[in-house]
């Protein structure tokens, strides 16, 4: 069970702390946007034990980020701002959801992600420097549909 733990729009005084828990979790953080207008984080309360982003490209975006820390793993925190990235991009009236992944895809599966080919990827997306220099070819692409 989660305690404690507030989702709250990430600010940029957030950027240290972000870019201290994506580098734990060996997700990447050269390509982190200038605003974090689209970012999340949890927080304990002064403590960032969870983010997750959203690259947005017209209707379609790119869900990069979703990092929890590890002493908060295992408590469903990752789900809470899996779902609130989701509310996040019905706000804003995206159709589609795209991620590049290495680890994840059974998580991703389970929250109705489905594996897509690189070549059916959007062209905005695949101009991401995720999907064209960051994450490995080898990596799994996958999408979901927003209802």
């Amino acid at each position: 069970m989660i305690t404690l733990n507030l989702l709250s729009p990430a600010t940029n005084q957030d950027r240290a702390a972000i870019i201290e828990l994506l580098t734990s979790q060996n997700l990447p953080t050269a390509d982190l946007p200038v605003s974090l207008a689209n970012f999340l984080v949890a927080r304990d309360p002064d403590i960032i034990n969870g983010t997750v982003g959203l690259e947005l490209y017209g209707t379609i975006a790119l869900l990069r980020s979703l990092a929890v820390a590890p002493n908060q793993q295992g408590k469903g925190l990752g789900n809470l701002l899996y779902q609130a990235a989701i509310n996040l991009a019905k706000d804003k009236g995206i159709v589609a959801i795209y991620l590049i992944t290495n680890t994840a895809e059974a998580f991703f599966t389970r929250q109705g992600f489905m594996k897509v080919e690189r070549a059916a990827v959007p062209e905005a997306i695949r101009q991401t420097s995720q999907f064209t220099t960051i994450c490995p070819v080898s990596a799994t692409i996958m999408c979901r549909k927003i209802n």
